[in-house]
């Protein structure tokens, strides 16, 4: 156990200010900020409750080396902010890709025949109560299902490794019996309750307790045949709590307005986010959510992450001119793992023909015999005779059509010789048409 530091001395109950204790707006979920990187290569855990939890995981782990990566990943930082409700923790861990996957560890909440074994064995020693205070376990209640056993813990980790556990799992594991080093109470929200529940619990039974033992104090103390007893605490009839009550009909739904609303006007502050890209994420939400109560589904809720972000660059004609457009058109882009050029190029190819005309830029592919082998004939009839074919794709030295899987040629422009090929004009079913639009003939 790692020493506790210890406060100046609390003064005197008489001379405290009262007040009311604050009250957690919901006790069964809780959030914890990143921890620091560790230095040194000592146990993660100082606790015996917290070596417990890692050994639980370390016992049923198919590969050690899994182990090893995931306690560098937790030692280095990686794990972001951790999330524990009952029976759930969940972390976002970076690893060697831009974007952090969601890893999680769940595992078995107990039931409420273990919950009653459990505070009535905490309530039974003041000890333990004091300990519990202390931000400390007894081993007489870890033995009552608290602690998990060889197989409790569940990994679970949105990156491709189908380890047991992957390394970004391993990590919020480790993580996690640093945060249960200072607060043992997460072991118990882990299983199912909240501090705050349980000490109120306690504190219920504990009343109750006294209350009875100095009932029976006063009846040794009575003459034969006069009997006191603690005071009956509040109860109710199963027969009423359990009685089917009639509730009134819930109003019906407010009608969908016509638009969605403006968004709220968004200052510049020092350290704030930048007002431009919340006034867009603001209104891009308002947009969707008006679309998904209209037609009952979200019009883009399909796209991929990059696909999205070439979406949003592209609904704002001025995006890149300005100094704050410039860094949201970065941002969008490194988000997509891209750079600047590769948006804009999108950009050009989504404006043209939607999805579609960015598929035309990304994908390479074999069309099959039809269209493309007619428009060769087709070209070279309209007085355009040096098209030269590669998979889907017509080319002279500045010029070429790409056909889409949609049916749909579209013209894209190169400076001789440098191949940086832009998309240009109206994309069209014949590639004569296409082509006399990119000319602007």
């Amino acid at each position: 156990m790692t020493p506790r530091r210890t406060g100046p001395a609390a003064p005197d109950r008489a001379d405290r200010p009262v007040r009311e204790s604050p009250r957690r707006p919901d006790d069964r979920r809780r959030t914890f900020p990143a921890l620091a990187p560790r230095a040194g290569k000592e146990d993660f855990a100082a606790s015996w409750w917290g070596n417990a939890w890692v050994d639980a995981l370390e016992d049923t782990a198919l590969d050690p080396n899994r182990l090893v990566r995931g306690r560098a990943y937790a030692g280095r930082g990686h794990v972001d902010a951790i999330t524990v409700t009952p029976g759930r923790v969940v972390a976002y861990v970076h690893g060697s890709r831009p974007r952090p996957y969601r890893a999680e560890i769940r595992l078995r909440t107990l039931g409420e025949d273990a919950w009653e074994r459990l505070l009535d064995a905490a309530a039974a020693r003041p000890d333990h109560i004091a300990a519990l205070l202390d931000k400390d376990v007894p081993h007489a209640l870890a033995a009552a299902d608290l602690l998990p056993a060889p197989g409790d813990l569940v990994p679970d980790c949105s990156c491709p490794d189908d380890g047991f556990p992957c390394k970004h799992a391993a990590a919020l594991c480790y993580q996690t019996a640093r945060i249960l080093d200072e607060d043992p109470f997460v072991l118990f929200l882990m299983r199912g309750r909240g501090e705050q529940e349980i000490l109120a619990e306690l504190t219920r039974r504990n009343a109750a307790r006294s209350a009875a033992e100095r009932g029976a104090a006063r009846h040794e103390s009575t003459p034969a045949g006069r009997r006191t007893g603690a005071p009956a605490l509040a109860t109710v009839r199963a027969r009423d709590a359990l009685t089917p009550r009639t509730r009134p009909p819930l109003p019906p739904p407010l009608p969908v307005p016509r638009q969605p609303g403006r968004p709220p006007v968004y200052p510049q502050a020092a350290g704030a986010p930048d007002p431009l890209a919340l006034d867009l994420l603001a209104g891009e939400a308002a947009a969707r959510a008006h679309a998904t109560l209209h037609t009952g589904r979200d019009p883009v809720g399909g796209l991929s992450l990059w696909q999205d972000a070439v979406r949003l660059a592209a609904a704002h004609p001025g995006s890149g001119l300005t100094a704050s457009t410039r860094a949201l058109y970065t941002a969008l882009a490194r988000a997509g793992g891209r750079s600047p050029t590769d948006l804009a190029r999108a950009v050009a190819a989504w404006r043209q023909g939607g999805l579609a005309g960015l598929a035309a830029l990304e994908e390479e592919w074999d069309p099959p015999a039809g269209p493309f082998d007619r428009a060769r004939p087709a070209l070279t009839a309209a007085d355009f005779p040096h098209f030269r074919p590669w998979r889907n794709r017509l080319s002279t030295p500045s010029l070429q059509l790409r056909l889409g899987r949609d049916g749909l040629w579209y013209g894209y422009e190169s400076d001789p010789g440098r191949d940086d090929w832009w998309p240009r004009g109206v994309p069209d079913e014949d590639p004569v048409g296409a082509l006399t639009t990119l000319l602007g003939r």
